[in-house]
């Protein structure tokens, strides 16, 4: 049976797994977590290191394949973490090479859309599809693209940053660009968005659930936006009713552009539908292309909390469909 490594590297934490394929998804054998500190060399030393023990838990010389996940920007073909925003001082990394240096096996890497996009594809809302976008809606927004049953990335791993259109001339700042798609559907965009409209009513004379004063405008979450909303307040009902309106805009684009069977959303999609979904349907009907649409269904992520266990797997597990394993 084949035994697969995983290896997430995130700005805050990182992660090291062991996977088993069975007949209906993995199983994940062993993993250790620890934080991103340090230089590159001795973070990359530490994450095979964990990966040496876990595969003497195992009973396993090395694993079949290793699958990296970590924020881009990358040169998946050759290996390197170029520079990442939340990696301060991983320039020019050559990971793959690293790895590959005291494990003689096939190396892969992809930015965390792409490997979170092949797992939900692999074993979660994805599953069952030969046309799939992924979208992370997270701190930020990014895509991965499943097109014709297997992982599109593009002329140089740029291909899915769907984050970086504009839906609008004015709007929250994602992605560096004022009323991008990032701006309006990400945990940072829905907090700017809520301040706007929390400003307003401050401005009137009137609070929010979610503010009370001009001093706590620079507070805001995403979190206390959706917690308020949930509540009823009705300034946090109307930025989330935005946000789903964006959503669906957006979303709408994709369907056009690749005719998707499935659209598959994460993190704050997830915990948020019941007040995202009406307004995010209602633009997909009014934006999109009928018989594009007619055959999308828009899910939210079903590993949910637990898709960074499996984001380093899937980037193993797809490496050894590619090659025929």
């Amino acid at each position: 049976m084949k035994l697969l490594a995983g290896i997430d590297i995130g700005g805050t934490k990182c992660a090291v797994s062991l996977g088993r394929p069975t007949a209906d998804g993995i199983e994940i054998v062993g993993k250790h977590m620890l934080p991103t500190s340090g230089t590159p060399d001795r973070m990359i030393g530490s994450l095979l290191d964990r990966l040496e023990s876990l595969l003497a838990a195992a009973g396993a010389a090395t694993a079949d394949t290793v699958g990296i996940s970590c924020g881009g920007p990358l040169d998946a073909g050759r290996g390197l973490i170029l520079s990442p925003p939340n990696l301060p001082g991983w320039d020019l990394v050559d990971i793959v090479g690293a790895v590959r240096e005291r494990h003689n096996v096939p190396v892969a890497l992809q930015n965390d859309a792409n490997a979170c996009a092949l797992a939900e594809w692999q074993w979660g809302a994805g599953r069952g599809t030969d046309h799939m976008v992924f979208l992370t809606f997270g701190t930020g927004l990014g895509a991965g693209l499943i097109l014709n049953g297997r992982l599109y990335a593009g002329a140089n791993g740029m291909a899915g940053e769907a984050g970086h259109i504009r839906l609008s001339e004015f709007g929250p700042v994602g992605y560096g660009k004022l009323g991008s798609f990032e701006g309006f559907c990400s945990g940072g965009g829905i907090a700017q968005l809520a301040a706007s409209l929390a400003l307003e009513q401050l401005q009137r004379g009137r609070k929010t659930a979610y503010c009370g004063s001009v001093s706590e405008l620079g507070g805001i979450t995403a979190q206390r936006v959706g917690e308020a909303a949930q509540a009823g307040d009705q300034t946090a009902l109307e930025t989330l009713r935005i946000c789903g309106d964006r959503l669906g805009q957006g979303l709408a684009v994709l369907v056009d552009l690749f005719n998707p069977e499935r659209i598959v959303i994460g993190s704050i999609y997830a915990k948020l539908r019941p007040l995202l979904e009406p307004p995010m349907q209602s633009a997909l009907r009014r934006e999109a292309l009928t018989h594009a649409l007619a055959v999308c269904s828009v899910l939210p992520a079903a590993l949910g909390d637990r898709i960074g266990d499996y984001a380093g797997l899937s980037v193993a597990s797809d490496a050894l469909r590619r090659n025929g394993q």
